[in-house]
């Protein structure tokens, strides 16, 4: 193609979708859409299910980059070229991620780089789990009685220097703590709770595969979260949510009753 005498590269479109927290039905209506008229999907695992992956063309070039079992997730700067390559070879790439490409999801660092390569781009959003699944366990994370602020945080900060997160200045500044990714780091989290003064006795859940038919949660408290996990095997992916608001679980759940 010419433009003014001068030869262009005509790329292709990048749309960055949010895949949501399991269930395939919680895509959204222009996920499915995007997802239907894919020329590359290149996707995550979590929350991205065969059943979403079999909404893409036949032909569609599928490619995993995320983390299996006993394997490294690809880097992320590795992902963020293949996008871009992909892009520069034309039709329509669908960047697929579990949750909300914009929480958690380095959407914004892919982003970043499209416009600096000048390729075109949309963003999809998606239900993140951090509200999804609190909701699926009858955990309303607002509510006029309990709670009038939440803070979600990513906990895979929670042993890194570099990148400290003050867990005492939230706990005191919110009401609501949800946090992704942090059943490996929960007791350093749970530990730099207690260690700051948050009482023991502050209300703690954790949501497993939430949405998923195979959802778990336990209702406990600071104190007690750590024995109860363990006793019950909790695994990844699992939202923690710590607050007044995780009570209601016990009375509120529809989905999944909460284990005992």
């Amino acid at each position: 193609m010419k433009r003014n005498g001068v030869k262009s590269m005509v790329h292709g479109k990048v749309y960055l979708v949010g895949a949501g927290p399991g269930d395939p039905k919680l895509l959204t209506v222009k996920a499915v859409e995007v997802i239907k008229m894919a020329n590359v999907l290149i996707y995550d695992r979590l929350g991205v299910s065969d059943d979403v992956l079999n909404m893409a063309p036949v032909e569609a070039e599928r490619i995993f980059v995320g983390k299996r079992t006993g394997l490294h997730e690809v880097p992320q700067d590795q992902i963020t070229h293949l996008i871009i390559q992909k892009a520069k070879e034309g039709g329509v790439v669908v960047r697929l991620k579990g949750g909300d490409p914009f929480v958690f999801g380095r959407g914004g660092e892919e982003v970043e780089a499209l416009v600096v390569n000048g390729i075109s781009f949309e963003v999809i959003p998606g239900i993140s789990s951090s509200i999804a699944a609190p909701m699926y366990a009858g955990i309303p994370l607002t509510h006029r009685d309990y709670a009038a602020s939440v803070a979600i945080i990513t906990g895979h900060r929670a042993g890194d220097a570099e990148k400290h997160v003050d867990w005492v200045k939230i706990a005191h500044a919110v009401d609501t703590m949800v946090i992704l990714m942090g059943v490996e780091s929960l007791e350093g989290i749970v530990d730099k709770l207690l260690t700051g003064g948050i009482s023991p006795n502050r209300s703690v859940a954790m949501v497993e595969s939430g949405t998923l038919p195979q959802q778990r949660t336990i209702i406990a408290t600071l104190g007690t979260i750590i024995a109860k996990s363990r006793e019950n095997n909790l695994k990844p992916p699992a939202v923690i949510i710590i607050g007044e608001v995780t009570t209601l679980g016990r009375k509120l759940a529809w989905f999944k009753q909460p284990l005992h």
